[in-house]
């Protein structure tokens, strides 16, 4: 079986922190599969361009789309770093993000890294191109501008993440082995522009697959 992330080059990137040296975007592979590797259960493991096990999601089901527990993003060791919880009771699928485990804590809101909406709800979106909208912090108020945007169509792996100025945040795009060999959907590219933080938009990458993604019955579940 050939390896789903990038090969490391025969030359190793040197990084030198100087204002003038253009710094590259950083480009990983996420594959939407547990690193645990269960039958029945669903995740995500993500490695960077050295192909170094950077993020996962591990041993999480989508029996129940009513009843909807928290997802945990890890990094490579396992450990805690966002909390992704569904927003009950809300007329768009809405989820929120918490530091480490804190999302599971009696007074979630105080550690609320994030809001993230779905572009649709039962009055309409602002923008019909819009899969979703991300509001650090949560909203203060439903007529409050979002920080982040979600263009494109996420399920085709086709979409792009701006900020609230129109500046290009990262592309979710397919994997392509090479000119004539592309990965089917489970495999794809996430493009970070430098300057922004890998772990907040990989945490978008897990909401969007929850509320822009097909929907998944693992296959030993009863």
């Amino acid at each position: 079986m050939s390896r789903i992330y990038p090969a490391a080059s025969f030359k190793e990137r040197v990084h030198h922190q100087v204002e003038d040296v253009h710094v590259p975007p950083s480009v990983l592979t996420v594959w939407k599969r547990s690193s645990m590797s269960f039958q029945g259960t669903d995740g995500f493991t993500v490695f960077d361009d050295r192909g170094i096990l950077t993020f996962r999601v591990d041993n999480y089901s989508r029996k129940n789309c009513c009843v909807r527990g928290g997802l945990v993003l890890m990094d490579g060791a396992g450990r805690a770093l966002l909390t992704l919880k569904p927003q009950m009771l809300s007329l768009q699928d809405q989820w929120n993000a918490y530091r480490g485990e804190e999302g599971f804590g009696k007074n979630p809101k105080s550690s609320r890294v994030f809001t993230m909406k779905s572009g649709s709800n039962l009055f309409g979106s602002r923008n019909k191109s819009e899969a979703a909208e991300v509001f650090m912090g949560g909203p203060t108020s439903s007529n409050s501008a979002p920080d982040f945007i979600v263009e494109g169509c996420f399920r085709r792996r086709n979409c792009k993440i701006r900020d609230c100025s129109g500046e290009l945040v990262a592309t979710v795009s397919r994997k392509r082995v090479n000119n004539s060999v592309l990965l089917e959907n489970d495999v794809f590219s996430l493009e970070v522009q430098p300057g922004f933080d890998l772990e907040l938009i990989m945490g978008f990458v897990i909401v969007l697959d929850r509320i822009c993604g097909k929907t998944f019955t693992p296959i030993l579940c009863s």
